[in-house]
């Protein structure tokens, strides 16, 4: 079964099915998603205008039996940063696009009417339906409405009602195989796909498998790449903890960006650490660990339940906690679970929406720590489409403009994740040089500055930063581009048969012959495409800096400033 590109444009209400061209099909993923919107988007367009495109991609190992490929990845034009934006998630989407044959959705155009639809996908190609039942209602009552109406088996892909109200913080939203949500946040495609008038996307279950060329050389080499994950400490210790173990070991580090980044330990930590999490969980007759798509070996995942043992959220990551946490000052696991089942409702950015929250309390619409605030603003502002809910839905630079504040922690309008750069110099050049704004995904120094996966680079020190970042954004374009998780890059950096097995894997689908230099130059070529629309946007050398305050302001307890030089940064761009 070959694979197609489904295209549906909304302007006249038609879809066809085309072959794939020659230079796309070699891609997946990321890669697919960007080249896609390189070739098809004109970079100075609107990002919510009719010109713009929603591109969504499998990867290219996705329906197969490889372990952690469940990633699916979508790209557009971004109304947060107007660069462009790939965006992936976990979920069933990926796997059941690849099953059904599909290499990519390509979504143009604009509704002339003022009705909302929903697409439904088979194998055959896409039907364009009006919706009305489900306008204005929140992500968990698409899904469960749809598990009633479709059946429980369909693959669900929508929106919440901040895409819909078109606010530049939202998601685009995905049901996993538990029937939760999972996010592909980050650049505001929600407003995208709200923009487009698609409320949700429909993937018909099928029985059909991804053509493998040489199955027994597949299924040996995922033993070998599965068996590298399971085995690595870090996957074992996400396995136990989830990603919020991180709460500590960043807090000791002091790189917590607290009190919106004013200092980088929060006296709070231990309320929050993924350890407390933990704990919580199994008292309250949780589950700490569980994965987000069939196949994961990590299972960092998580189901978080109240005070009295009932649901309240899933997938409670690291990057959220400590957005609501230290950088709002929050010490309390309930409000900010609380806070993350709405935003996972309304369809909205955690790390984006809750860095606004910080800069809006140092504006003084709320007191730090005010958690109960926060999800009054929630409910009452943010799903009502208030002004103070559309400012702060807009994302942290808005709330920044519309309340005077200077110390907004944004890079090309997206708010920075988690980590100082002050304190941790290689994320500070990730954050700076990535081509989506502010994105500690896009080249995790983390792993090697903090966690001394992949050799020990001092995160406190200039020496090597350029490097580490820009090995790891090539290396990360890459794995976007299969449809794996990017956990499988600790056991890629430390254990020799992992990559190694991965492109056996590769090879094996295919029936190609890809090296290691293969892949790291489909990475280079990624951040290439993705630059060259940004500065076709646009966008220049300039706009790959920090907040001038991450330079004026030293952060306690190193009491250190960001201070690599522009000619140093720059350079990040020397291959």
């Amino acid at each position: 079964m070959a694979d197609k590109i489904f295209r549906v444009n909304m302007s006249d209400l038609t879809t066809r099915v085309e072959d794939v061209p020659n230079e796309w099909a070699g891609l997946g993923g990321r890669g697919l998603t960007s080249n896609v919107v390189a070739a098809e988007v004109e970079p100075t367009c609107h990002p919510l205008g009719k010109n713009n495109k929603l591109v969504i991609a499998p990867g290219m190992l996705s329906g197969t039996p490889a372990a952690n490929s469940g990633r699916l990845s979508c790209g557009a034009k971004s109304p947060l940063t107007g660069t462009i934006k790939e965006s992936n998630s976990g979920g069933s989407s990926a796997q059941m696009l690849a099953k059904l044959g599909v290499k990519a959705i390509i979504i143009e155009g604009m509704p002339q009417d003022d009705k909302w639809y929903s697409l439904q996908l088979n194998a055959d190609g896409v039907t364009i339906n009006e919706e009305t039942e489900l306008i204005g209602k929140g992500n968990y009552e698409v899904i469960q409405t749809l598990n009633a109406r479709l059946g429980e088996k369909f693959g669900v892909i929508t929106i919440g009602p901040a895409g819909e109200m078109k606010m530049a913080a939202a998601n685009i939203s995905i049901k996993d195989p538990g029937s939760r949500i999972r996010s592909s946040g980050r650049g505001g495609l929600g407003a995208v796909m709200g923009s487009k008038k698609i409320k949700f996307i429909a993937l018909e279950p099928t029985d059909n498998k991804v053509d493998i060329a040489k199955p027994e050389e597949f299924k040996a080499a995922n033993r070998a790449f599965a068996k590298a994950l399971v085995d690595n400490p870090i996957s074992q210790a996400l396995g136990q903890y989830g990603t919020n173990v991180l709460v500590n070991i960043i807090n000791e580090a002091g790189a917590l960006p607290t009190r919106n980044f004013t200092s980088g330990q929060f006296d709070g930590h231990e309320e929050i650490s993924g350890e407390t999490m933990y704990d919580t969980i199994v008292a309250r007759e949780g589950k700490p660990k569980h994965n987000c798509h069939a196949g994961c070996v990590i299972n960092c995942s998580q189901i978080y339940n109240d005070k009295d043992n009932k649901y309240k959220t899933s997938g409670f990551e690291y990057e959220s906690i400590w957005a609501l946490g230290a950088g709002c000052c929050v010490d309390n696991l309930d409000q900010i679970a609380e806070a993350d089942y709405i935003l996972d409702d309304l369809g909205l950015d955690t790390i984006e929406t809750s860095v606004a929250f910080g800069v809006a309390m140092e504006g003084g619409v709320l007191d730090f720590g005010d958690g109960a605030g926060v999800i009054r603003i929630l409910q009452e502002d943010i799903a009502k489409g208030t002004p103070l809910g559309r400012i702060i839905g807009g994302g942290a630079g808005n709330v920044g403009k519309a309340f005077g504040v200077t110390r907004v922690p944004v890079v090309k309008n997206q708010a920075i994740p988690a980590y100082d750069p002050r304190a941790i110099k290689g994320i500070g050049i990730t954050y700076a040089t990535s081509t989506q704004g502010a994105d500690h995904t896009m080249g995790y120094t983390i792993a090697t500055n903090i966690l001394g996966v992949g050799g020990n680079v001092d995160p406190l020190s200039k020496e090597g930063q350029v490097e580490l970042s820009r090995n790891l954004q090539i290396a990360t374009a890459a794995i976007d581009s299969t449809g794996m998780c990017l956990f499988i890059a600790f056991a890629a950096l430390d254990d020799e048969t992992c990559l190694p097995a991965l492109i056996d894997m590769l090879n094996a689908r295919f029936d190609i012959a890809l090296t290691g230099d293969d892949v790291n130059n489909l990475g280079m070529s990624i951040l290439k495409t993705e630059r060259a629309f940004n500065m076709a946007a646009g966008f220049t050398s300039k706009d790959d800096r920090l907040p001038e305050f991450f330079n004026e302001e030293p952060i306690a307890p190193h009491n250190v400033v960001w201070d690599m030089d522009d000619k140093i940064i720059d350079s990040f761009w020397d291959f």
